[in-house]
C-alpha cells in the first residue's frame, strides 16, 4: 500500500520582482527558517484526452528533493489532497494505477508535461522550533512531455513557459487558520493567489495543451471547472461574454413569438427545467459518487464502501422510478449491473453492521447470563465469513465485468436514452413518478399488515421496506422541481423505510443467532445466552410490527400526496 500524506496547501503568484513580507509574528510564528534551496525534475502522466486533469487529479515522477518517487494526488477539498506515494519506477506502479482505473479506465497513461523547478524552502517555526508551514518560492520551467522525458532533450526546439509561484504549506496535523493569515499578509504585499488549483493546470494552459472543459469520454459526471494562466482565464471570459451577447440578440429576434408556452415552459412562458434536466442531474451525481468512491473504496476509506454502494442503490432505483423520461430497454441491463455491484459491495458491510448489531446485544446481557465463550464463538464466526471478502472486493474493482460496467455509464451520461416525456416540466413527471412508487408501496405496506405472522409477514415486511426506499429515493430526485412538498414527504417515507429496515434487521440477526446457538450446542458450549439474544430480537420485531400501523398512517396522508401535485 502507498504511503499517504494529508496536502493543505494555497498557492499564489508571483514574478521576478516578487519580494516575500517579513512573516514572522503572524499567528504563533516566531522564527522563518532558511531549508535550503532544491531541483525537482517531474513528468507528469495523463491519458491523451486528459481525464485526471479535468478530475483535478495529477500523477507524476519526480526525481530530486526530499521525496523523490512516483505522487499521486487525489482532491479532498479545496486546497485539500491526499498526496499516494511510491518508490521510483520506470513505469505508473500498479498500487497507484489501480486508483485511478475508475477515471482511466483502459486507457492508456502517458508523459503529458514535464516541469523543472527551482525550489527555495523557508519554514515557519513557533517558540519551540516545531514546524507550522513551509513557504515555498518556485521557479518553474515548463515544456510538453512529448519527446522531451530524457533529460538532455527537454525543451529542445519545443514550445515551453517560465513562471515563478508561491505555495505555503501547512506542517503535519496544524491549523489551517495559520494559512489564511499567511495569505493576507502575502496579498497585502501584493502577491496574488494562483489563477491555477495546481502547477500542471498551468503547465497545460501555458504549453498550449490544455483541454478545457473536457472530460472522459462525455461532459462528464463531475466536470470541475478548469483553471489556467490568467491570460487564458481572460481569453475564456471574453468568449462567454460574446457568446452571451450573441444568445441575447437572437432571443430578441424572437420576442415577437414569445406568448406560446412550450414544452418545459413554466409560469409566464418562461421556460424552465424539463423532466429529462431533472433526472439526468440525479443520475449524473450518482455516478459521480461511485466513480469519486472507487479510490476510497480501493483503500478502505471510512465509509466509502457505504456510500458506494447507496449510489449505485440509487441510481438503479431512478431508472426504475422515472420510466417515463429514460427507456427501460436501455436502463434495465445497467440496472442488473448495478445490483450485482450493490450486491459485491455489501459483502463485507453487511457482515460489519450484523457483527456490531450482535456484539452490541452481548454487551447488554448481565454477566450471570453469559454463559459459555460467547464473545469468542462470536469473533470466530465473524473472521470466518470476512476471511477474503476484502480480496474479494478488489478483485471486483480490478475485473472486466466492473470495468464494463464504468464504460457503460460514462457513454449513458454522453448519449441518455431519453424517451418523449423528457421534453415535459419537470414537476408533472416527478410528481407523477414519486406517486406512482407510492402507489406501490400503500399495496405492499397493506398487504404486509394483512399477512399471518410468522415468515409470511416478514417477507412481505421486506418488500414494503424495499418500495419504502424506492419511493424515498424518487421523492429525493423530485426535490429541485417539487421543492419542500418532495422534502417532507421523503422524510415521512424514510421513517415507514426506517422502521421497516429495524424489522429486517432483527429478521437477519436472528438467523445469525440461530447458526451460532447451533454451533456453540455442538462444541458442548451451550447456546443459551444466543437464544435469550434470539428472544429479544423477535420481541423487537413484535414492537416494530406494532408501531408499523400508525407510522404508516401519518405518512399516507392524503394532504402530503396533494401537495405534490404542482
Amino acid at each position: 500500500m502507498a504511503d499517504t500524506v494529508r496536502e493543505i496547501e494555497r498557492k499564489y503568484e508571483a514574478d521576478d520582482n516578487t519580494r516575500l513580507p517579513d512573516l514572522a509574528g503572524i499567528d504563533r510564528v516566531t522564527a522563518v527558517v532558511e531549508a535550503g534551496t532544491e531541483d525537482l525534475d517531474a513528468v507528469y502522466y495523463d491519458t491523451a484526452d486528459q481525464r485526471l486533469a479535468a478530475a483535478g487529479i495529477t500523477l507524476r515522477r519526480r526525481t530530486g528533493g526530499r521525496d523523490a518517487g512516483w505522487h499521486l494526488k487525489l482532491p479532498v477539498g479545496p486546497g485539500v489532497r491526499d498526496e499516494l506515494r511510491a518508490p521510483l519506477s520506470e513505469t505508473p506502479p500498479p498500487e497507484l494505477t489501480a486508483l485511478v482505473r475508475s477515471r482511466v479506465l483502459d486507457g492508456e497513461l502517458v508523459a503529458v508535461v514535464r516541469l523543472r523547478t527551482r525550489r527555495t524552502v523557508r519554514v515557519l517555526t513557533d517558540a519551540a522550533g516545531n514546524p507550522l508551514a513551509e513557504v515555498a518560492e518556485d521557479a518553474v520551467r515548463a515544456w510538453p512531455a512529448a519527446g522531451a522525458v530524457d533529460a538532455g532533450t527537454a525543451g529542445a526546439g519545443r514550445p515551453g513557459a517560465r513562471w515563478r509561484e508561491i505555495e505555503v504549506e501547512l506542517a503535519g496535523d496544524g491549523d489551517a487558520g495559520l494559512l489564511d493569515e499567511v495569505g493576507r499578509a502575502l496579498t497585502a504585499a501584493g502577491v496574488r493567489p494562483a489563477s491555477a488549483a495546481s502547477k500542471l493546470e498551468r503547465a497545460l494552459a501555458e504549453t498550449g495543451q490544455s483541454h478545457d472543459g473536457a472530460a472522459p469520454h462525455t461532459a462528464g459526471p463531475d466536470e470541475r471547472p478548469r483553471h489556467g494562466s490568467a491570460k487564458a482565464a481572460a481569453k475564456a471570459k471574453a468568449k462567454k461574454a460574446k457568446a452571451k451577447a450573441k444568445k441575447a440578440k437572437a432571443k430578441a429576434k424572437k420576442a415577437k413569438g414569445k406568448g406560446k408556452v412550450k414544452k418545459g415552459a413554466g409560469k409566464g412562458g418562461k421556460k424552465g427545467p424539463t423532466a429529462g434536466d431533472l433526472v439526468l442531474r440525479y443520475a449524473r451525481e450518482q455516478v459521480r459518487v461511485i466513480i469519486e468512491l472507487d479510490p476510497a473504496v480501493r483503500r478502505d476509506l471510512p465509509d466509502a464502501v457505504h456510500r458506494m454502494r447507496v449510489a449505485t442503490r440509487r441510481l438503479r432505483s431512478a431508472f426504475r422510478s422515472y420510466t417515463k423520461v429514460l427507456d427501460r430497454a436501455v436502463t434495465r441491463p445497467i440496472g442488473v449491473e448495478l445490483k450485482w455491484l450493490a450486491a459485491e459491495l455489501g459483502v463485507e458491510r453487511d457482515r460489519e453492521v450484523l457483527t456490531g448489531r450482535l456484539r452490541a446485544g452481548l454487551a447488554e446481557v448481565p454477566g450471570t447470563l453469559r454463559l459459555g465463550p460467547v464473545d469468542a464463538r462470536l469473533r470466530i464466526w465473524s473472521e470466518r465469513r470476512r476471511a477474503g471478502a476484502r480480496d474479494r472486493l478488489l478483485d471486483v474493482l480490478d475485473g472486466p465485468r466492473y470495468l464494463a460496467l464504468l464504460k457503460t455509464l460514462y457513454a449513458f451520461l454522453e448519449e441518455p436514452p431519453l424517451r418523449r416525456a423528457a421534453g415535459r416540466p419537470a414537476p408533472d413527471v416527478a410528481a407523477g413518478a414519486v406517486l406512482k412508487d407510492y402507489r406501490r408501496l400503500a399495496r405492499r405496506t397493506e398487504a404486509a399488515l394483512a399477512a399471518p405472522a410468522g415468515q409470511e409477514r416478514d417477507e412481505a415486511l421486506h418488500g414494503a421496506r424495499k418500495a419504502a426506499k424506492r419511493t424515498r429515493y424518487a421523492a429525493e430526485a423530485a426535490r429541485p422541481a417539487l421543492g419542500r412538498p418532495a422534502k417532507k414527504f421523503a422524510k415521512r417515507t424514510k421513517r415507514v423505510q426506517q422502521l421497516l429496515g429495524d424489522h429486517q434487521d432483527s429478521v437477519v440477526a436472528r438467523g445469525a443467532l440461530r447458526e451460532l446457538a447451533t454451533q456453540a450446542q455442538r462444541a458442548g458450549e451451550g447456546g443459551f445466552t444466543f437464544g435469550l439474544l434470539y428472544g429479544r430480537e423477535e420481541a423487537l420485531a413484535a414492537d416494530r410490527e406494532r408501531a408499523l400501523p400508525d407510522v404508516w398512517r401519518k405518512a399516507s396522508r392524503r394532504e402530503h400526496r396533494a401537495a405534490l401535485r404542482p
